[in-house]
């Protein structure tokens, strides 16, 4: 099937689901959960997913031929939109030579390039293909290069699926009911210390009880609990304590990375890591991480350092053709237009909630934004209500069945595209209308 896409609505064959509910029948026997990511299986909401057959700009189209406009944007790297024309070009001339080598390309070199311009704290990079390759590379580095085994995360914080972050990790954790992971050691998960979010004091007195931590790996703006952004000078605080302590300082913009901002939310805040983990965006939709910092740690990386780590498909010109092309298109004055967008998204939506006299508080950063259930956006992954969880899953389920695709998971984040116009607004809150009345 080759979807045709609406330019001024979305078609919808309302609370027909058949093709995509059989899909899932037989996916269910081939895989566990019949995914290959577990927040894709709507646990967190109910119901069954719908299968995608192909997206362009805003839209996407499931197997029953139902439209949605997409604010999933497959978690974040979608940021110019699906199909972009030159993510297509660059990527389909790229096909024609070859699809992986082994070796290195000059695409891999201008794209470690564009990182370090684009960010002050980033002297050297290494890419490799997904963000959990990037944040546990990071902390064998960080190790490495202090000579320390402890790290320390924030509580709700998701950095991957390596067996030294999965304690306390949110996202699809919190979803599923567990806050850690089977198949982790316990004498691993010692070694990982929690903390809640925007808590520096809580930072500097585990930092002062215990002389072995090698870094504190954390999300700028936290984005698997819903959007959370940092307190004002939270990060400030959280870097002076890193140094004044020999704490390798990682942050972690897998998901904050080239989205929020130019130079990522470390522009926006004003702080500099000592490691930073990019992914998503810098993919453009590809399989495509990478990890970089100041020279003297990189240095101690392999082939010229004693710290270990490679992969054959690491730097792979097809995942890194479509990152160029992707970061070509976003010059400074992209990200203001996209927070615009998103900035009208959450201030409408709050309007019509309000309108509805429903409790509801938003949080907005660049193109990332929330939507929560409860009078005050929290600060940490403690403060998010059991309230809130219900009435998301309701109004996702609302908003599915009008047209609208937002995360299904009430501790993920919304994200918007340059794709999304003026058209696509106005339904997306003729649809919020419709979920609100129903709410």
């Amino acid at each position: 099937m080759i979807p045709e896409f609406a330019q001024q609505n979305v078609k919808r064959t309302k609370g027909r689901y058949d093709v995509s509910n059989q899909l899932f029948s037989r996916a269910e026997e081939l895989m566990p959960g019949g995914v290959n990511s577990p927040v894709r299986a709507f646990n967190g909401v109910g119901g069954k997913p719908v299968f995608i057959a192909g997206a362009s700009g805003a839209i996407i189209q499931d197997m029953d031929e139902n439209q949605y406009i997409d604010y999933v944007l497959s978690w974040g790297p979608m940021i110019l939109g699906h199909a972009h024309p030159h993510v297509i070009k660059s990527v389909t001339e790229r096909l024609a030579l070859g699809t992986s080598f082994g070796a290195p390309t000059d695409m891999e070199t201008y794209l470690a390039d564009i990182l370090c311009t684009r960010h002050k704290s980033v002297e050297q990079v290494r890419l490799v293909n997904s963000g959990t390759e990037a944040t546990m590379s990071a902390i064998r580095l960080a190790r490495g290069f202090t000579g320390k085994k402890g790290i320390i995360k924030c509580d709700g914080c998701y950095h991957g699926h390596a067996d030294s972050l999965l304690v306390s990790a949110g996202s699809g954790l919190a979803t599923g009911g567990n806050p850690s992971s089977a198949g982790v050691p316990e004498e691993i998960a010692k070694l990982t210390h929690v903390i809640p979010f925007n808590d520096s004091e809580a930072l500097e007195t585990l930092i002062k009880e215990n002389q072995d931590i090698a870094c504190f790996i954390l999300e700028p703006i936290a984005g698997n609990m819903g959007c959370i952004p940092p307190q004002n000078g939270y990060l400030t605080k959280v870097r002076e304590i890193c140094t004044k302590y020999n704490v390798v300082l990682i942050i972690d913009e897998v998901m904050t990375g080239c989205r929020v901002a130019y130079g990522s939310a470390q522009e926006i805040y004003n702080v500099e890591a000592d490691i930073t983990c990019f992914g998503k965006v810098i993919g453009g939709g590809m399989p495509l991480a990478a990890y970089g910092g100041k020279k003297e740690i990189m240095q101690k990386l392999a082939p010229v350092g004693d710290v270990y780590q490679a992969g054959t498909l690491s730097g792979n010109p097809l995942a890194v053709s479509a990152g160029c092309a992707t970061l070509e298109m976003l010059p400074k004055e992209a990200y203001t237009k996209l927070n615009d967008i998103s900035v009208t998204i959450v201030k409408e939506i709050s309007n019509i909630l309000t309108h509805h006299n429903i409790v509801h508080s938003t949080t907005q950063v660049g193109g990332m934004f929330s939507v929560f259930f409860q009078e005050n956006a929290p600060k940490n992954f403690q403060e998010i209500s059991k309230l809130h969880v219900a009435k998301y899953s309701k109004f996702f389920h609302k908003l599915l069945d009008n047209g609208v695709y937002i995360a299904p998971s009430a501790y993920e984040t919304c994200f918007t595209s340059l794709a999304h116009d003026a058209d696509m607004l106005n339904l997306t809150f003729k649809a919020v209308e419709l979920a609100a009345k129903e709410l």
